[in-house]
């Protein structure tokens, strides 16, 4: 999966060509403290004085940094699909290579600051199905009608935060495979050359 970054992503992220790679470093850090403990208006400061830039140059590059990070970090994209996104900056191959460290270094514990958040939509509880099978009607004695009904179990949301709630689904096993084998091919054409090189050119 490759990530698509927004055009004012770009220009906070453009910042980074024009420092060395120990500030790319210590933005990173920054980024993971501002993901911890929130942001903080005097180390913003403190780094735009010893840049000699404004202070919303600053926050603006690490904003954009940790968004890159954070959305790596949640998709769980890989080393590939990581450097072939990041392509679209126009950075070059050493400061791609330290942003690649940054994330290779942090995913684990981002994706733990992530999970702690409170989150506005519902998340996956449990799911129970039931398969019931028609084999007669009245109008016709021999029949086989296959119905699968499911209860979705959810968590959370804004609505109800901590308690559950019930969705109940019904299908037939043919409409089912068909949702299946379609998630399947999108996932597979997702992962082509072809499909990377559309996402490299979305702005």
């Amino acid at each position: 999966m490759l990530l698509v970054l927004s055009e004012e992503h770009k220009e906070h992220l453009s910042f980074l060509q024009r420092v060395d790679s120990a500030v790319v470093g210590e933005f990173g850090r920054i980024a993971l403290e501002f993901l911890r403990r929130g942001s903080s208006p005097k180390i913003y400061e403190g780094a735009a004085r010893k840049l000699c830039v404004p202070v919303e140059t600053v926050q603006h590059g690490v904003e954009g940094l940790m968004y890159l990070m954070t959305e790596s970090s949640k998709h769980m994209i890989s080393k590939v699909d990581f450097l072939d996104s990041v392509l679209v900056l126009g950075f070059g191959e050493e400061l791609n290579l330290i942003l690649l460290q940054l994330y290779l270094q942090n995913h684990s514990e981002i994706r733990s600051i992530l999970s702690q958040l409170p989150s506005n939509l519902p998340a996956y509880h449990n799911l129970e199905w039931r398969l019931d099978v028609q084999l007669a009607s009245r109008a016709i004695r021999q029949q086989v009608i296959p119905v699968l009904t499911m209860r979705l179990l959810l968590t959370g949301g804004s609505d109800s935060p901590g308690e559950l709630s019930r969705r109940v689904l019904q299908t037939d096993p043919g409409t089912l495979l068909h949702l299946i084998s379609t998630l399947e091919g999108a996932l597979a054409a997702i992962k082509t050359n072809h499909a990377r090189r559309i996402f490299r050119n979305i702005k």
